[in-house]
């Protein structure tokens, strides 16, 4: 049995990575505004923050298809730019990525900083801390459970998506074909070993990325402020 091309494995590890840290810096902001914010329209947001949970995944890569054509404000800045078009790129890939992967970066987020509470939020301000200095210092480590368990899910979700990166990558090899894709491209080509192969990575991995999130969560529990 010859090993099956890992190339995709590699693109799907570095899209998941890119994909992680934009929505660490997107998220946090938007997760920490949503648990503390007291604006009648927060559930207006809640709500397009977790769209993606419910929208089907062809639905949401046509739109970004549409988001994406040159034609556009935002695919026109990029072409001007970078001098390559959003769609079928690895940055496009990133980007649909963090819009289809953006409530499991949040929801984790908001639900642990609301439960830290703003009392040791408010201590640290007694005792002349910055509001940037309370966050960093007192409010993150306190909800570290929150981080850990949102980027491992964030990683983890990128890794397995399908319909998204189809529409807006398509299959290009060495640029927009992640693990999904090739697992479809060979279950197609009725090469079936190849597909085992790949899919077992994924099984193997999906069950190491959840034993580590359920034993963090018991090693690390949220503090209550």
């Amino acid at each position: 049995m010859t090993m099956p091309d890992l190339s995709p494995l590699w693109l799907t590890l570095q899209l998941a990575a890119c994909t992680t840290f934009l929505l660490l810096v997107v998220g946090t902001p938007l997760a920490w505004w949503l648990a503390h914010t007291k604006w009648r329209g927060k559930a207006v947001v809640e709500a397009i923050t977790a769209l993606p949970l419910v929208l089907p995944p062809t639905v949401l890569g046509f739109y970004l298809l549409i988001l994406f054509n040159p034609q556009s404000l935002l695919g026109g800045f990029w072409v001007s730019a970078t001098g390559e078009t959003l769609a079928f790129s690895f940055s496009g890939l990133v980007i649909a990525s963090a819009f289809y992967s953006l409530p499991f970066m949040v929801q984790p987020l908001q639900a642990a900083f609301e439960i830290v509470g703003r009392q040791p939020l408010e201590a640290a301000a007694m005792l002349r801390a910055s509001p940037f200095d309370a966050f960093r210092s007192v409010a993150s480590p306190m909800a570290f459970r929150g981080f850990l368990t949102a980027c491992v899910l964030t990683f983890a979700h990128t890794i397995g998506e399908f319909g998204v990166v189809l529409m807006v990558g398509g299959n290009i090899p060495g640029r927009t074909k992640v693990i999904s894709i090739a697992i479809y491209e060979h279950v197609e080509t009725i090469n079936y070993a190849d597909a085992h192969a790949l899919s077992a990575i994924l099984i193997v991995f999906s069950f190491l990325v959840l034993l580590f999130v359920y034993s963090a969560n018991r090693r690390f529990p949220v503090q209550v402020g």
